[in-house]
């Protein structure tokens, strides 16, 4: 985040990029509501609780965005009544349409994370994925996630990218614009021809909605957290048996490394042979890590953090 920004101005942001990625944004992601999506989602909240199988009355999600995390524990039935929000009406508006489709009820309301417009005590659970690092107060926002949860209620959070992980995924990075024109040359896709990254100008000249998502997530990636981080602030929140972990290491190398290919080629000229080969080798690589390092190595090396607590009693 630029020196000069302030509070206010990542905040409007964040409501800016997200509202203008809504409607790309499960496609990009590949967001889906299947078998296998609610296995992953609901694996992702069972390792942040360290292993403890999860069942929730009333559930918030702070963050929600297009629903990924709130709609697939809906169906898998580890939440029984959800309510969602957001800073980006595109988002929720995604996330009602996808939960039209499939037939659940959500209830979607537009809030900051640290002014929730809930009673104290409203929630067994609230939990957010890959939030907390877009949010300029983090002591003000754990604060209001204390305050909503009941007694004895539990805090959870997946997908926030750590210090050192972070850092080590510009190696992959680097490699694949190394290796992005053999690639293309290898597939017989060409290059994009609004420049990937860099966006696209106009007739006009004036920079498309692409680019001005492209200059926005400057601005909203606000932090890469250290595991102590996360510590602190939800010690400072008052909760208590605070846990942090790390997953994903070598499908974090190998899923930056296609995402930077892909940034560089046509989308509509890459072979749907690709598309699958990149998938299965990223849940490949997820089992890899799930089964071999994540039991091993410190936390600090992943690419995501997991934080899980509780309000006391």
């Amino acid at each position: 985040m630029p020196a000069s920004t302030t509070p206010d101005d990542v905040k409007h942001a964040n409501a800016r990029y997200h509202d203008l990625a809504a409607h790309t944004y499960d496609a990009k992601w590949g967001i889906v509501y299947d078998a296998l999506a609610q296995r992953q989602t609901v694996g992702k909240l069972r390792r942040a609780l360290g292993g403890s199988e999860p069942r929730f009355g009333r559930a918030l999600e702070v963050g929600a965005g297009t629903g990924y995390f709130t709609l697939n524990l809906l169906r898998a039935g580890v939440i029984e009544e959800a309510v969602a929000t957001d800073i980006s009406s595109g988002m929720l508006g995604a996330l009602q349409s996808s939960a039209a489709e499939l037939r659940l009820e959500v209830e979607t309301v537009v809030a900051q994370a640290s002014r929730l417009p809930f009673p104290d005590g409203s929630f067994d659970l609230v939990f957010g994925h890959a939030v907390l690092h877009h949010l300029p107060d983090l002591d003000a926002a754990f604060a209001e996630l204390a305050r909503v949860l009941r007694p004895g209620g539990t805090l959870a959070f997946c997908g926030e990218p750590s210090y050192h992980g972070d850092r080590l995924a510009a190696v992959p990075k680097r490699a694949a614009l190394l290796a992005a024109p053999a690639w293309r040359r290898i597939l017989g896709a060409p290059p994009r021809q609004n420049g990937g990254a860099n966006g696209a100008i106009d007739k006009s000249g004036h920079h498309d909605a692409a680019s001005e998502e492209d200059g926005l997530e400057r601005i909203v990636d606000v932090h890469a957290f250290r595991p102590g981080d996360l510590v602190r602030h939800a010690r400072r929140a008052e909760l208590e048996n605070v846990r942090v972990t790390g997953e994903e290491l070598a499908a974090s190398w190998f899923g930056w490394a296609n995402r930077t290919l892909e940034s560089t080629a046509a989308p509509d000229e890459l072979p749907w042979l690709w598309y699958q080969w990149a998938y299965r080798g990223y849940l490949t690589l997820k089992r890899l890590d799930r089964a071999v390092l994540e039991p091993r190595l410190p936390a600090t090396v992943f690419y995501n953090l997991l934080l899980s607590a509780r309000n006391p009693a």
